[in-house]
């Protein structure tokens, strides 16, 4: 009876310490998902390039973002329009905040609006979805690389003349979408194929708009998704 009595209670500090190991061990990333403010989304929509205007885009960011724990913040998608029916166009950069930007494990991507059309830290390592995780890309199975963005490598929208953003985020049967390498690598060594903004327009049998033209490229409907509070 001695050594049931001495042996009990020791088993259960063990496993109180162990319970106590592993909450700890919770925290850290809790508080990370609260202070993400940039991620690739890991799904879209799935209407091809019929996002639902901008604010559809934007809904989308956020409620991926309030089910990682970071819906606090005010999410924008990094999406520009073109001017059309006596609308203005809107540049895609203007719509993200100031930043500084960081991925759900503290890296930063770009501390401003400036680096981050310059010189900034977005990688496939650190395009992480709002999960956390490494997005597929190029060599992937399968490669879902291309990001909609409708921009300029400056972060500017098009000029109206040929639609680069499937009719302003509202078609999924006409025109094509500009789209950004989130892994930075295309078929050749140029700063296209480099470019996480503005690599290619969509294309594919149905125009370039649908969810099939998305994916024959290499894509799936993805979005850069910004903090801009």
């Amino acid at each position: 009876m001695v050594r049931y009595r001495q042996i009990i209670p020791r088993m259960l500090f063990g496993l109180a310490a162990a319970v106590s190991l592993a909450a700890l061990a919770v925290q850290p990333a809790q508080a990370q998902a609260a202070d993400t403010s940039f991620f690739l989304t890991s799904m879209g929509i799935g209407n091809g390039g019929n996002l639902g205007g901008l604010a559809g885009a934007d809904n989308h960011c956020q409620t991926l973002a309030q089910a990682a724990g970071a819906g606090a913040k005010t999410w924008r998608a990094y999406l520009s329009t073109q001017a059309a029916d006596g609308q203005p166009a809107v540049n895609a950069r203007d719509r993200i905040g100031k930043g500084p930007w960081q991925n759900s494990r503290g890296v930063v991507i770009a501390k401003d609006v400036a680096e981050l059309h310059g010189a900034n830290n977005l990688t496939k390592q650190t395009a992480l979805s709002e999960k956390g995780e490494v997005v597929n890309g190029r060599g992937d199975t399968p490669n879902r690389h291309d990001v909609l963005t409708g921009s300029q490598p400056d972060g500017t929208a098009f000029a109206a003349a040929d639609d680069r953003t499937c009719k302003n985020w509202t078609s999924s049967t006409q025109g094509s979408a500009m789209m950004g390498h989130s892994d930075r690598i295309g078929l050749r060594d140029d700063d296209a194929s480099k470019s996480w903004n503005s690599s290619h327009p969509s294309r594919g049998p149905d125009g370039g708009c649908s969810q099939a033209d998305l994916r024959s490229t290499g894509g799936d409907g993805l979005l850069y998704c910004f903090a801009a509070n």
